[in-house]
Order: C-alpha cells, then structure tokens, then sequence
C-alpha cells in the first residue's frame, strides 16, 4: 500500500474540480465541466463531512479545531455553490455567474491549501479498518439525495437557507 494513497486521492479531486471550474471560466458558454464540477464539490464535502472528518477527530482530538474551520468553510463554499448553479442556470446570469465562478475560485484556494497541508496528511495515519472505507467511498459512493453540509443546515425551527 502507498502511505500516502488517501492524501493524493483527496488532492487529485481537489485538481479535477478546479479544472472543471476553470473550463467553465474560459469558455461560459458550456456550463457542462461547471456542473460536473459542482457536483463532483458537493460528493467531497459529502466525504469529507461524514467519513473523513469524524475519522481523524476521532484519531486525533487536536484536530477538532481546523476541522470545526474546515465545516464553516464548506458553509460558506456550499452558499456559493447553491448560487453559481442557479446563475448559471439563468440565461442572464453571465455576469454574475462570472463573479461567482471567481468567488468560489479564490474560496477554493485558500481552504484547500489548509486541508491539504494540514488535514490529508492524517488521513494517511488512520487505521487500516477507517482508511479501507475511506478508500470505499472514493472509489464509488455517491452524494445522497437532498445531502446539505453540516453547517449550511438549518437550525431547529429555522427556515431553510432557500427560503430566507
């Protein structure tokens, strides 16, 4: 086994959602590589969130601190995502599915650059038994149906965040 199979696994979605975004950028014209790249985004915070994540808190408590960071950011990341797709969805959005395009860019820089100098190191020091399923879901899980990140979920008695 690579020692470090599960951290290049991580970077190299990281690399084919950026491209995808970057295709979108230079040509707007086709929203394809766009929404592949969205929904690639969302099934990574999916993993991240619900088998990633909880496995290194759990192997490693002082990480709780940038991973508690890691859900904010995915928040605010997820917030972008729900407007790019619908900018792009519109056939006046072009300006402004520019600028989100650009937004989510400069959002994805910075919080990859943590979970890839911090986070996915540790993800190669996890159990066998944790990085065999972490490993499962990389190979072949797909983001539930209706599946919203940790914190971008509406609080009890709160509307979702569409209808506010």
């Amino acid at each position: 086994m690579h020692t470090d199979l599960l951290a290049r696994a991580l970077e190299h979605e990281h690399h084919e959602i950026d491209a995808g975004i970057a295709a979108f950028a230079a040509a707007p014209g086709d929203r394809q590589p766009l929404m592949r790249a969205l929904g690639a985004l969302r099934r990574h915070i999916y993993l991240e969130e619900e088998f990633l994540f909880p496995l290194l808190a759990e192997a490693e408590p002082a990480l709780a601190p940038p991973v508690f960071v890691m859900l904010r950011e995915h928040a605010q990341i997820w917030d972008t995502l729900d407007s790019l797709e619908h900018a792009a969805a519109n056939a006046t959005g072009g300006e402004s599915a520019a600028a989100l395009t650009r937004q989510l860019t400069v959002q994805l820089l910075h919080h990859n650059m943590k979970e890839e100098k911090i986070l996915y190191p540790r993800a190669d020091e996890l159990p066998a038994a944790a990085a065999d399923r972490l490993r499962s879901f990389l190979a072949s899980a797909k983001l539930p149906d209706g599946w919203v990140c940790v914190k971008a979920r509406p609080r009890l008695g709160e509307p979702a965040r569409a209808e506010r």
